[in-house]
């Protein structure tokens, strides 16, 4: 086997790739802390039964999982950053008004969410907690709308659901948890003849409400048909109205799924994913979570969502500027206060080695520093001379 050949789904970033990655992480911190969003940084590595609390089992399926050489006790690496960043509201901050955390780091998942996925993405995100109310989830869609026009992609569609919804049926029809789980994999699959299958054991009104959710997909206008067709549950109708409102404040295209039940035992409320033409995953992934922090001794409302890096910026608009002035190698003094008073103002200054006048062109420098009687000046490469090497003598 070759030693430099990468596990699958698990790849390098090189420097172009790197440096606009780098630019949307920047851009989008920048933003999230314009909002009032303050950054946290977890481990990489915490004890299972802190990193998976509360999470359900789609998380530990994707968690790697490790001793400690120190403690005996099995570790994991974080597949998520978000159950960590509740742990940080609950415990380590412990304020008792709303906080607004964001961050960003590599995790790690067992196996890709999809056949272009990778295993390490870049999670980068935002959440809001100690708020409940209809406020916090549109500030978090304000957020994300502008995350994605700071990363500048265009054509973006929200896809929006309430796991409520189901819950409430759920709880109306007084389902054991056995047959709560198969439905709840039927209605994800938008299954009907399954869910036929499963309707020797459901009562007809129940089989109707969910035979509906199934169909209850499109434009703001399925909350109207929601409305008409599903019980009057208080539950129920609240959920449509926090949906009513959040489409109502969008500016970009909304669509509506209420057998969107993705995360269904970790969200407690709103779920939504962000996507765009070009793009095979969703580009953001959110909801209201409120239920996590009681597994952390104290309940706090959360809602907020999460963003892959590497997804995003293959349907950025965002370009790293590449430019960089190569500047010769030596000792005058002179050419040293040239170019830290570049470098000062923002500039790349790459110093041009000897031995290597074959592969100047990789540097990628678009201008060069050469001496003009006793000033150093810059200029386009290949400027007025037709130079394209810095020029000075080696030692000057």
């Amino acid at each position: 086997m070759r030693a430099w050949l990468l596990p699958e789904h698990v790849e390098d970033i090189l420097p172009p790739e790197a440096a606009r990655i780098e630019l949307l992480r920047a851009n989008l911190l920048a933003t999230f802390r314009s909002f009032g969003y303050e950054l946290v940084i977890p481990p990489m590595l915490e004890f299972i039964d802190s990193l998976l609390t509360g999470t359900g089992q789609d998380l530990d399926l994707r968690t790697f999982k490790l001793v400690d050489q120190l403690s005996g006790r099995t570790m994991g690496v974080r597949a998520d950053m978000t159950p960590q960043v509740a742990r940080i509201d609950a415990h380590r901050l412990n304020r008792r008004g709303v906080t607004r955390l964001c961050y960003c780091g590599s995790v790690l998942n067992t196996r890709p969410r999809g056949l272009t996925a990778t295993r390490e993405p870049l999670q980068i995100g935002a959440e809001i907690y100690g708020h409940a109310g209809i406020e916090s989830d549109l500030e978090i869609q304000r957020l994300l709308r502008a995350a994605l026009a700071a990363a500048r992609v265009s054509g973006v569609r929200l896809d929006v659901g309430h796991v409520g919804v189901f819950r409430a049926l759920v709880r109306t029809a007084r389902l054991d948890a056995e047959l709560e789980a198969e439905l709840l994999a039927v209605l994800q699959r938008k299954d009907r003849p399954g869910l036929s299958a499963l309707a020797a054991r459901l009562d007809p009104a129940t089989v109707g409400a969910l035979s509906a959710l199934t169909e209850l997909y499109g434009g703001p206008e399925v909350i109207d048909e929601a409305e008409r067709v599903l019980p009057a549950v208080p539950e129920i109708r609240a959920a449509l109205a926090v949906l009513r409102s959040l489409a109502a404040d969008n500016g970009i295209a909304i669509g509506i799924d209420l057998a969107d039940l993705r995360g269904y035992r970790y969200h407690s409320g709103v779920v939504f994913a962000a996507y765009t033409k070009g793009a095979a995953n969703a580009l953001a992934l959110g909801g209201r979570y409120d239920e996590v922090g009681v597994a952390f001794g104290r309940a706090r409302p959360a809602t907020g969502f999460s963003i892959d890096l590497r997804e995003l910026v293959r349907v950025s608009g965002l370009r790293a500027d590449r430019s960089a002035i190569l500047a010769p190698f030596g000792s005058d003094p002179a050419l040293a206060a040239k170019v830290s008073a570049l470098r000062s103002a923002g500039e790349v200054v790459i110093h041009d080695l000897p031995g290597h006048e074959d592969a100047t062109g990789e540097l990628g420098c678009d201008r060069v520093l050469v001496r003009r009687g006793a000033e150093w000046v810059v200029e386009p490469a290949g400027g007025p001379d037709g130079a394209a090497r810095a020029d000075t003598p080696r030692g000057g």
